[in-house]
């Protein structure tokens, strides 16, 4: 195991802004950013891996080959990694969201809520 460099799915919903491209670097070819995905292997957009052997692979593929024990104990009785961490630019005011409990997003979404 070694650290990762990872690159970040972006996301250009019409609320985003511009500074995850002017701000932080990001060099997005789009008009505007709503988020930067940090940390997900989410299967909306997942990262993929900058550096080292295992270079252009999904953060899923490289949890694949390095086995459960590379997310800790806490997190091997999930069946995917379980975080997802976002740099978020809002631009205009957003709307409050509510997000369903565990129950309800694992019978409607497949996923935890």
């Amino acid at each position: 195991m070694y650290p990762l460099l990872l690159k970040p799915p972006i996301k250009d919903y019409l609320w985003g802004g511009t500074k995850l491209n002017t701000e932080y670097g990001f060099n997005i070819d789009k008009d505007i950013a709503a988020e930067a995905w940090m940390l997900s292997c989410h299967k909306d957009g997942m990262n993929i891996v900058l550096n080292g052997e295992h270079e252009g692979k999904t953060i899923n593929e490289v949890l694949e080959i390095w086995g459960k024990s590379a997310l800790g104990y806490n997190a091997e009785s999930f069946s995917y990694f379980p975080i997802l961490i976002k740099l978020i630019d809002a631009k205009q005011k957003l709307s409050v969201q509510v997000h369903p409990d565990d129950e309800i997003a694992a019978e409607r979404y497949d996923s935890l809520g």
